[in-house]
């Protein structure tokens, strides 16, 4: 019996020193993620081309796919249609002008000629070859071309200001017509489906051939070159853990070893959750805890889903 009891009490003390050294492995788990992006369609349209599959590495900035833009380009031929219509019906005011002018230039000439005629009738006036109706005649000829000469410039005034007026209600319309055309343009360079950053596609929504709308998932992407561990820990931990402080991250290897990765802390709720329900038991679920973030480099062996440990 006491050879028994002695046995047990060394078995016993085996099994708590063996738990013990289990739970000093890590202090806290959690899931590997990854940041998403779902890129989407700007411009409805059928899908020409897309050169994406699952698995595949894309550069950021590289045209993956191509939407249909035909009917933009259609929309942009009508628009610059009616721009060049317009143009059309605006008026040209310088040939009438032209034409005013030349005839005020030939009413100065006839002035001349008349103040001319007129200095030479004083002349011959007084030596009395002349009469007072002549001077007259020629008086009231110079005050009627003085005042043609001045009809046809407010004329020339007139025409140019009702034309410059009609212009600008016809050309009233192009400005709005040339703001179209650029906002075709920045549709047409949308209708290139941009990879907009480096990482591995996760998963693939459409295919080419396939009708697609504004906004609606063409594929997800993910950089895998560095993935996050969310993890959990208890009210009493948080005080041992500080934002880029450096944490030992454990995964699973083998059923009797882990690889060891070199974590930095990004991120610490502020609130309280309860223990998320891949937890195994109830009554660790029903604890609060708070989420961190860790950003781990991927060597290629780190999943999305696979669990983490981590050691302060």
């Amino acid at each position: 019996m006491k050879i028994r009891s002695f046995l047990y009490t060394v078995l016993l003390g085996l099994t708590v020193t063996g738990c013990n050294s289990n739970n000093a492995l890590y202090d806290a788990e959690g899931t590997f993620e990854v940041d998403e992006v779902i890129v989407s369609s700007e411009v409805p349209g059928k899908i020409i081309s897309l050169n994406v599959e699952e698995g595949s590495i894309l550069k950021k900035g590289s045209v993956v796919g191509v939407i249909d833009s035909i009917p933009l380009n259609l929309q942009k031929a009508q628009v610059e249609a009616t721009m060049a219509a317009l143009h059309q019906k605006t008026m040209d005011v310088r040939p009438q002008v032209k034409m005013l002018k030349d005839q005020i230039a030939v009413q100065k000439v006839q002035l001349a000629n008349a103040i001319h005629e007129k200095k030479r009738t004083e002349r011959l006036l007084k030596a009395d070859a002349a009469t007072g109706k002549q001077l007259d005649d020629w008086n009231n000829a110079i005050e009627v071309l003085q005042k043609q000469i001045k009809v046809q410039e407010q004329q020339i005034k007139v025409q140019e200001t009702t034309t410059a007026v009609q212009n600008s209600s016809v050309l009233s319309e192009f400005k709005p017509l040339k703001k179209s055309v650029a906002q075709i343009n920045d549709q047409l360079k949308r209708t290139n489906i941009i990879n907009p950053i480096n990482g591995t596609v996760l998963t693939k929504y459409a295919m080419a051939g396939e009708m697609t709308a504004i906004g609606k998932p063409v594929y997800k992407i993910g950089d895998l070159s560095v993935i996050t561990l969310r993890a959990y820990i208890t009210e009493t931990q948080l005080a041992q853990i500080k934002l880029n402080q450096q944490v030992k991250v454990l995964v699973d290897s083998s059923p009797n070893s882990y690889r060891t990765y070199t974590g930095t802390i990004i991120w610490i709720s502020d609130k309280a959750e309860f223990t998320p329900k891949t937890i195994q038991t109830k009554e660790e679920r029903a604890n609060l805890v708070y989420a961190v973030k860790i950003h781990v480099k991927n060597d290629g062996y780190l999943k999305i889903g696979m669990y983490g440990n981590v050691k302060f």
